[in-house]
């Protein structure tokens, strides 16, 4: 009877084991899609401003029509890998194409900007340097909701990918989240150092 009852004993820790790492990984889970619900927030707040940054330059940029097709289309690739991305935060595929897309966007709209340096009348327009600092706002938060995002994730991935939890993770298809990467070309390039 006390074998059985030691028996009952280890069973029953090991149960409560269980739970408490099935409980673990899905806290963390729900902070992933926490975190990227912060990062969901600004770059809406980023996809809507983009229209209204189009709609101020058209009249200025008339000859620039093939840029300003450019950044629309870019503005609604990303708006559709975040709505995927959106369904499942810890989709890995969906995840890495939302950082492609916010990076073309980004490359895009840099390529705007410098294109409004040609036009004197456009750089000095009060709604054009609004929207800049608007969305130069916005990618400050885009950049610190990622970095929340990005710390979840890992936190995440590590109890996932730590034994014993590993067993729990598998058991129950617990899928491994990906990090948010938002590069553009420009970002990858290295500057130029100039001494003259």
């Amino acid at each position: 009877m006390t074998a059985f009852l030691i028996f009952l004993g280890v069973i029953a820790v090991i149960v409560f084991w269980a739970i408490g790492i099935y409980n673990r990984l899905i806290n963390e889970r729900n902070r992933v899609r926490n975190g990227f619900a912060q990062i969901d927030v600004q770059l809406t707040r980023r996809h809507d401003l983009i229209p209204n940054l189009v709609e101020a330059v058209k009249g200025y940029m008339k000859h620039e029509r093939e840029t300003l097709e450019a950044v629309i289309k870019a503005r609604n690739d990303a708006v559709s890998s975040l709505d995927a991305a959106k369904a499942d935060p810890a989709n890995a595929e969906a995840i890495k194409k939302l950082g492609a897309s916010e990076g073309v966007l980004g490359g895009v709209l840099s390529r705007l900007f410098a294109l409004s340096e040609a036009y004197p009348d456009l750089k000095a327009n009060q709604n054009m340097m609004q929207f800049q600092e608007e969305l130069a706002t916005t990618e400050n938060k885009v950049a610190f909701s990622r970095q929340a995002f990005n710390d979840a994730v890992l936190s995440y991935n590590n109890t996932a990918e730590n034994f014993p939890n590993n067993v729990i993770a598998n058991s129950f298809s617990f899928k491994l989240a990906s990090f948010l990467e938002i590069e553009s070309e420009e970002v990858r390039e290295a500057p130029e150092v100039s001494f003259t």
